[in-house]
């Protein structure tokens, strides 16, 4: 198993930027991909990025070339950095883990991020 605690969310204004943390405890070997998630308000998660273990990463729609994720693995931290923010971006933001070997994902608690318009 491994446990997964977000951080780095707050309020922000438009075109402002924000890095979000995940901190992967646990079995952390078996890590083989990452990413994020986000919810807002009356919609469903979407993903946002996702990264292997060996780095190789993606974002997804309208965060193409504001967003990037990253991996320290000797700090087992997976990071987003999020840039030119605006008010759609707002929601809950979740980091995720699957292992190898197995489908069931691992979610954090989720941080919250706000952008004013």
């Amino acid at each position: 198993q491994v446990q997964l605690v977000e951080s780095g969310g707050g309020l922000v204004q438009s075109g402002g930027s924000l890095r979000l943390s995940c901190v992967v405890s646990g079995n952390t070997v078996r890590t083989s991909i990452m990413g994020w998630y986000r919810q807002a308000p009356g919609k469903q998660r979407e993903r946002v990025a996702v990264i292997s273990s060996g780095g190789t990463s993606t974002t997804e729609g309208s965060v193409k070339g504001r967003f990037a994720v990253s991996n320290d693995n000797s700090k087992n931290t997976m990071y987003l950095q999020m840039n030119s923010l605006k008010p759609e971006d707002t929601g809950v933001y979740f980091c995720f883990a699957l292992l190898s070997g197995n489908p069931q994902p691992y979610w954090g608690q989720g941080t919250q991020v706000t952008v004013s318009s």
